[in-house]
């Protein structure tokens, strides 16, 4: 890291645990076993609860002949249910295969071929389409549940679901919990080398592919982001992460303290930063997680006052929704200690308004799943914090800049470059994809694919994907830049731009742009002012107005 700036009280090298992910639940349960570690529309789970839960599926995984190294695909939104399954699949020595909610029978097929699942677990009323993949896939093992078996039998004719027949072969969920005892297979973990977690992504590589993920890069990025915000020394003693602070150093001096925080979750625990962010951290630190299986911007505001939230987070459209709701402005936010954005740069005017409401720390953070979840981070604090920037790196974390085209000289401050990344969260590679994983880690650095500056003080600043960088008359033209310029006119509600190329000037910039509801403007006006505001060889020569752009 160039320059000389740093937070206080954070340390640039970490200590990290050498045990497996699962390790987190059995230490909160040793520490905070009477907190709730999750609320799903009433239901309440312990952490000794859901310690005891995930032992039981385990000992059901183990007699049903799931052994260590085996694909368990979770195809479930977020419940009560996915977090025992998912600790239960790793004290069984399995991967997790996080499947979402939203993939197409072609992806879903794919992925289940590809990271050879063996064992599916989905869910009742969604079952239809699954039902037909499946018949073409590895998978021997079939485990359904059901969203009805969270509520109690006295209110559940009043709740909107119904239980539906489970077709012949499927295991129930609930059954196993039953009938099975509290006995995980005793098993040992190599774990820099044992995987947790196989996550299909298409950033780096450009195509889909399963990103690798051994248990020791999740638990050391669960360790720089605690550190990161609660500050302390991480150690492991007798089954428990004990933190402990230096002289002159404590929890309250910290954004967030262990064994205290109530987090509204609603990012997907099949993303990255679902599963890492908003669902091992949480447990990690005895984070009480008030879960929504999806987002309702009205509900998600009500939540904050009803269970005295303290934390909230997501990608940038989480955002926009909630301050569109007429009951954010009205809602008390006071109680709100962390405010985490990520997956994509958070627009100005979104953290402006974001920091006038929210008295805690709203920060912005970078990463990519073949990094874990993440590597860079703003400084805890409201006042080290810089807008546009996505901070500075996590401890034991390095991040370099290099000439996009060669992909070996370093850049200079200040000048774009391709952003590389090495430390312990860094994962291995691609699942069985040699060729890809020899491409993008490349003499133990990861080639993000990712376009960023530093400022003297060594802050990143994110500038776009290197292959949607554009060469128009011999210039590097980088969308987003273009994009955000066109997103700050008072008509504009979003925009895309591409490149179209020609013989003359190489690719020139064409924009696609939504206008606000009920605005009305001319491409050619709104055109000119954004070209008004951007270099000559940046401009752009066509516009295009649409009614949506594609999400």
């Amino acid at each position: 890291m160039s320059g000389g700036y740093w937070p206080e009280g954070v340390k640039r090298h970490l200590r990290y645990p050498r045990i497996p992910v699962f390790e987190l639940l059995r230490s909160a349960a040793a520490l905070w076993p009477g907190r709730n570690a999750l609320v799903f529309g009433g239901m309440e789970l312990t952490f000794r609860e859901l310690d005891l839960l995930s032992d039981r599926f385990a000992a059901a995984l183990a007699d049903m002949g799931v052994g260590k190294g085996d694909r368990v695909g979770i195809h479930l939104p977020n419940c009560p249910q996915f977090a025992v399954a998912y600790y239960g699949l790793l004290k069984a020595g399995a991967v997790y295969v996080p499947l979402d909610q939203h993939l197409s029978e072609r992806e879903l097929l794919y992925q289940l071929r590809d990271a050879e699942v063996e064992t599916y677990l989905g869910l009742d009323i969604t079952f239809r389409m699954p039902r037909r993949v499946l018949p073409r896939t590895p998978v021997r093992r079939v485990i359904l549940t059901s969203l009805t078996d969270c509520y109690p039998r006295v209110s559940r004719p009043v709740k909107p679901l119904r239980r539906v027949t489970l077709p012949p072969l499927a295991a129930d969920f609930a059954d196993l919990l039953t009938y099975y005892p509290e006995e995980p297979p005793d098993l040992s973990f190599d774990v820099e080398r044992d995987l947790a977690h196989i996550v299909y992504a298409g950033g780096v590589a450009g195509r889909e592919l399963g990103v690798m993920t051994t248990h020791f890069n999740v638990v050391a990025n669960c360790c720089q982001f605690t550190h990161w915000f609660a500050g302390g020394e991480i150690s492991w003693r007798k089954g428990r992460l004990e933190v402990r602070w230096p002289a002159g150093d404590g929890p309250e001096r910290h954004v967030v303290r262990r064994g205290a925080e109530v987090s509204l979750i609603v990012v997907p625990w099949t993303h990255v930063m679902g599963i890492v962010a908003f669902f091992n951290i949480q447990v990690m630190n005895g984070w009480t997680m008030i879960v929504s299986a999806r987002f309702d911007p009205e509900q998600y505001l009500l939540d904050i006052g009803k269970y005295s939230a303290t934390g909230f987070g997501g990608p940038p459209q989480l955002f926009l929704p909630l301050m569109e709701n007429p009951a954010f402005n009205r809602k008390n936010l006071e109680g709100i200690r962390l405010v985490v954005s990520g997956a994509a740069p958070l627009e100005p005017r979104v953290l402006r308004r974001l920091l006038r409401r929210v008295p805690g720390l709203v920060c912005e953070g970078y990463g990519l799943t073949e990094c874990t979840m993440g590597c860079t981070a703003n400084p805890p604090s409201r006042e080290g914090a810089r807008p546009g920037s996505v901070g500075l790196p996590l401890p034991d974390t390095e991040v370099r800049l290099v000439d996009p085209l060669d992909g070996r000289a370093a850049v200079r401050d200040g000048e774009t470059g391709e952003i590389t990344v090495r430390g312990p969260q860094v994962t291995p590679g691609y699942w069985r994809r040699p060729e890809e994983t020899a491409r993008v880690y490349r003499d133990g650095w990861l080639y993000t694919g990712d376009l960023g500056r530093k400022d003297g003080d060594g802050f990143l600043y994110i500038v776009g994907r290197k292959k949607d960088m554009l060469i128009c008359k011999g210039f590097n033209v980088y969308p987003h830049e273009l994009e955000e310029v066109l997103r700050g006119h008072p008509s504009v509600a979003g925009a895309v731009v591409v490149g179209r190329k020609e013989v003359r000037y190489g690719e020139v910039p064409m924009a696609y742009v939504q206008l606000k509801p009920g605005e009305s403007a001319e491409p050619g006006k709104v055109m000119d002012w954004a070209n008004r505001r951007l270099a000559r060889y940046k401009r752009i020569r066509e516009l295009h107005l649409v009614e949506e752009l594609p999400r």
